[in-house]
C-alpha cells in the first residue's frame, strides 16, 4: 500500500508515551489507555449580526488554520436585544480527528504556545 505519513506527535505517542503509561498505570487493555480523540474548534462572531460577510471572511480563517472546511453555526434562538434571529448566521466550528487533531496539536505546542 506504500508508505503512509504518520504525524509526529502521533509517533512519539504510540513509541513513547503508551509505554510509560503502561508501565506507570499497569494498563492491561491497550484500549484502556487514554487518548486523544477529536479537537474542535469554535469560532462566535460577535459582528455578524450587522455583517454577513464577517462569518464567511472568519470561515475562510479557520480553515486556513485547521486544513478542512468549517461548518457555519446558525442561530438556535432570536435575542432582540442583540438583533438576532433565528437561523442567522453567528460562528464557524470544525471537528478535527485521527492524524489531524495531532497535526493542530503538534502547530498549537510549537508554534503558537512555544
Amino acid at each position: 500500500m506504500g508508505d503512509r505519513y504518520i504525524p509526529r506527535l502521533k509517533a512519539d505517542y504510540d513509541a513513547r508515551i503508551v509505554q510509560a503509561m503502561t508501565e506507570k498505570f499497569g494498563y492491561t487493555n491497550k484500549m484502556a489507555i487514554p487518548r486523544l480523540d477529536k479537537i474542535v474548534l469554535n469560532m462566535g462572531v460577535g459582528e455578524a449580526t450587522q455583517d454577513k460577510k464577517k462569518v464567511e471572511i472568519a470561515a475562510a480563517e479557520m480553515e486556513l488554520i485547521a486544513g478542512q472546511k468549517p461548518v457555519i453555526t446558525k442561530a438556535k434562538q432570536s435575542v432582540a436585544t442583540d438583533k438576532l434571529s433565528e437561523g442567522m448566521p453567528i460562528g464557524a466550528k470544525v471537528t478535527l480527528r485521527r492524524d489531524r487533531t495531532s497535526e493542530v496539536r503538534d502547530r498549537l505546542v510549537t508554534l503558537a504556545r512555544p
